[in-house]
């Protein structure tokens, strides 16, 4: 029972310290949002919020797009071997993915030559893989525009601060504190941002190059698929 009281008394205690920490971060960081001037910092943020959330759609997509390609050819292959055609189309049809999209678009043209068949899965693939890249520009255009912000702050913080000692006729550290804490702050903030979001499309982009490897290799294995069934 003593022992039960002891556990209970440094979890309590544990809790305590770890909302105390949480609550000196959140201080810390609101502290440094108002000193890197809120116009500024809001702007970033509110760049950081919508890059995660452009993120976070396509790691999403792409991970519905993720499927078992070899299991869907095998049970393709089964139906074609069988002579059961409409049932292959159906099996892609009701299968999520852009693997399954191409093969179904090459089912559907089983009747007409390689060559053409061939050519529409080249197509649709363009079109499949420019689905998967959805969205990519704006995430691109949130890693370059979170450190250009940051320089601006920069750049607005040196300004503020040699307007001080113009105004004053001195160099006083003192004085040109508070701009240079603003110029610095930004640049970091829009740093941090840029680098948040690169880590999250450089994860995306290694998705996006795996399925697309994916796709490569099971269009090739339906086509011969479809060579080995236009020839019984």
């Amino acid at each position: 029972m003593f022992g039960t009281f002891l556990q209970i008394e440094t979890l309590l205690q544990d809790s305590i310290v770890a909302g105390e920490l949480q609550e000196s971060i959140y201080q810390v960081l609101k502290t440094k949002f108002i000193e890197g001037n809120p116009y500024f910092m809001s702007v970033i943020t509110f760049i950081l919020v919508l890059g995660v959330a452009f993120c976070i759609e396509r790691i999403i997509y792409l991970y519905l797009a993720q499927i078992n390609a070899k299991k869907l050819l095998n049970e393709i292959e089964k139906h074609l071997n069988e002579g059961k055609l409409d049932e292959a189309k159906q099996t892609a049809k009701n299968t999520r993915g852009p693997i399954a999209s191409i093969c179904y678009q090459a089912l559907e043209r089983s009747e007409e030559d390689i060559d053409v068949i061939d050519k529409s899965i080249t197509a649709y693939g363009s079109v499949q893989v420019s689905l998967l890249e959805k969205n990519l520009p704006w995430i691109t255009l949130f890693i370059a525009a979170a450190p250009a912000l940051g320089f601006l702050g920069t750049v607005m913080g040196m300004i503020e601060a040699f307007e001080k000692i113009q105004a004053f006729g001195d160099i006083n550290p003192s004085i040109v504190a508070g701009g240079m804490k603003f110029a610095l702050i930004t640049t970091v903030g829009g740093l941090i941002v840029a680098l948040i979001l690169q880590f999250f499309y450089n994860f995306i982009l290694t998705r996006i190059e795996k399925i697309v490897r994916q796709m490569e290799t099971a269009s090739i294995s339906l086509l011969d698929l479809l060579i080995r069934y236009k020839k019984r």
